[in-house]
């Protein structure tokens, strides 16, 4: 028994081994179908592709300096536009400067005038107002003075009170 035994062991081992095989030359003829494609789409990317790469890498290369003068030309351009807006800064800053010291002489010079217009009317006010009620107020004094010792009846206002406060000799 021990030899039927061994027999099949070795029949289902030797089995094994040659599925194995088969499974391995297989892949390797999987593997070799998959290389030759591969290699022919890396033949074909070759032919594509290094054309095209050496007509981008001489357009650089020709490029190259049209390039570097733009850049310059920017770079310069830049500079200028910097430039210039730094003067327009620098005007603008000195326009508003005296536009705010023009406001402030504007300011002085109105208040100035307000206040001499101010002092005018008081002086006004004192010079020829007060000495007009003064002699207004004499007129009135003389006046009723005069009626009195004409014996004309005393006049009355016709708003039925006395003599004005304002109206009164001082």
């Amino acid at each position: 028994m021990d030899d039927t035994l061994l027999r099949i062991f070795i029949a289902v081992t030797t089995f094994a081994v040659v599925i194995q095989a088969g499974i391995l030359v297989g892949l390797y003829l999987a593997v070799r179908k998959s290389t030759a494609k591969v290699e022919a789409i890396a033949e074909e990317v070759k032919a594509k592709a290094l054309p095209t790469m050496d007509n981008v890498q001489s357009f650089l290369f020709e490029a190259r300096p049209k390039i570097d003068t733009i850049t310059t030309n920017v770079s310069e351009s830049t500079s200028l536009v910097r430039n210039q807006l730094a003067r327009i800064d620098a005007t603008l800053t000195d326009a508003l400067d005296r536009t705010r010291l023009q406001v402030i002489r504007a300011d002085e010079l109105l208040s100035r005038t307000m206040d001499r217009v101010e002092e005018t009317s008081d002086v006004v006010h004192k010079t020829v107002m007060s000495p007009l009620r003064q002699v207004n107020g004499l007129m009135a004094a003389i006046s009723t003075g005069v009626e009195v010792f004409l014996g004309q009846k005393r006049r009355h206002p016709k708003n039925g009170m006395g003599v004005p406060q304002d109206e009164m000799f001082i």
